[in-house]
């Protein structure tokens, strides 16, 4: 007799385009940082939605906003003014430098609406016919089109040429290598501080100031994917902001509803006139409802201090992990990241490693076949971390 996880598997197979590769879990319902499947399993959950639900699964606040949005005002387009958009706007420019917002859908929309702007300030603003947009290998920016042709890894590519023009890659962290790449078609430098699907890799701190500055001398716009590691994450508000970085445009998607879809591109002032009405839209981006939703998020993070949080907990976590690696060595390479994103970097493939740590009751992600991704919600009970590095401990 088959299981309800394999009657679903099933439906699914027969509904479904086939461009997951699931794990073997169905999830029924789910609560701050605990998932349950529908025969009543209980899991950890270690992975947030990929960094999204960075408040835990149905935040009560959020869902009260949501609920009450719901009854008030959905959806009217972005041909009307809309109180709750002006208000997240507002709320979001005063965690940062820029002073302009463009909301989208998610994460690929924001780094495409990224792209056009470098591209469309370079030809109207500035008038010159700067269009190319230099990012790192390894990087990881989106699967649409546009966004499959920035990021850095192949295999996001396969099967899908022609890509569009007019983006170059170059190795991470090498200076000479970028300032050999900027020339006069340069429109935009675009980097991730943290290259998330490029296995939880940090970019060193003097190497991205660099860069800027390489920008900054060439008349280069500076762009930052934070769409995994903004809003907390990774200990500060921003992750460029440890670094004392100020991009010309940077992104946001994952965390910014707790689950809804949402994100956005910020610039300065004088980087967002690369756009004028007609020039870029969305028929949802930045509603009501998703609008309030990401207000909640905002203010429950600055309320109370969800990026402190996020610093002390990975320390913590890291701790851990330190003893872990001294019980088992040789097992585990290194532990980088900051914050609550983290990658265990295996020595060997951790295939089996990542299914047995799911068998146990604890979900987290394999990412570059031998890195254990970890990104959980930064309300996570610190009982929790230990429980994981316990259960890695004994899998080791």
């Amino acid at each position: 007799m088959s299981t309800p996880l394999e009657r679903l598997k099933a439906r699914e197979e027969a509904a479904l385009f086939h461009t997951y590769g699931r794990y073997p879990l169905a999830v029924a319902r789910a609560s701050g940082s605990r998932l349950w499947d529908q025969e009543g399993g209980e899991y950890i959950d270690l992975l947030s939605g990929l960094a999204v639900t960075s408040l835990g699964h149905c935040h009560p606040e959020v869902a009260e906003a949501v609920a009450e949005q719901a009854r008030t005002l959905v959806h009217v387009s972005n041909l009307f003014y809309q109180k709750e958009q002006v208000d997240l706007a507002e709320r979001i420019l005063e965690t940062c430098h820029c002073g302009k917002v463009f909301f989208c859908n998610s994460g690929a929309e924001a780094n495409e609406a990224a792209v056009k702007l470098a591209r469309r300030y370079n030809r109207v603003v500035r008038e010159t016919d700067a269009h190319q947009v230099i990012t790192l290998e390894g990087s990881f920016h989106g699967r649409t089109l546009a966004t499959a042709a920035a990021t850095g890894q192949e295999k996001i590519k396969q099967g899908f040429d022609p890509l569009p023009e007019g983006f170059l890659h170059v190795p991470t962290g090498d200076l000479e290598a970028m300032e050999q790449a900027i020339g006069p078609q340069t429109a935009a430098v675009l980097v991730e501080v943290i290259q998330g699907e490029g296995g939880v890799n940090p970019l060193d701190g003097e190497y991205l100031r660099s860069v800027q500055e390489l920008c900054r001398e060439n008349g280069v716009l500076f762009m930052v994917d934070e769409i995994q590691t903004g809003l907390c994450r990774t200990g500060s508000f921003w992750a460029f902001q440890e670094y004392g970085l100020e991009p010309d445009v940077f992104t946001s998607a994952k965390a910014m509803a707790n689950g809804l879809p949402m994100g956005a591109c910020l610039a300065t002032d004088e980087v967002a006139r690369g756009f004028e009405p007609g020039s870029h839209a969305t028929t949802f981006g930045g509603g009501p409802l998703l609008s309030r939703a990401a207000l909640t998020v905002l203010d429950v993070m600055r309320r109370d201090r969800l990026d402190k949080r996020a610093s002390d907990m990975g320390y913590r976590l890291k701790e851990n992990l330190r003893h872990v690696s001294e019980n088992n060595p040789g097992a585990i390479e290194e532990v980088r990241g900051r914050g609550m994103m983290l990658g265990i970097v295996l020595a060997e493939n951790g295939q089996s490693v990542w299914r047995r740590l799911l068998d146990e009751g604890f979900v987290c992600n394999l990412t570059q076949d031998r890195v254990l991704r970890l990104l959980p919600a930064l309300t996570i009970d610190p009982a929790d971390l230990d429980a994981f590095a316990e259960a890695l401990d004994t899998i080791l």
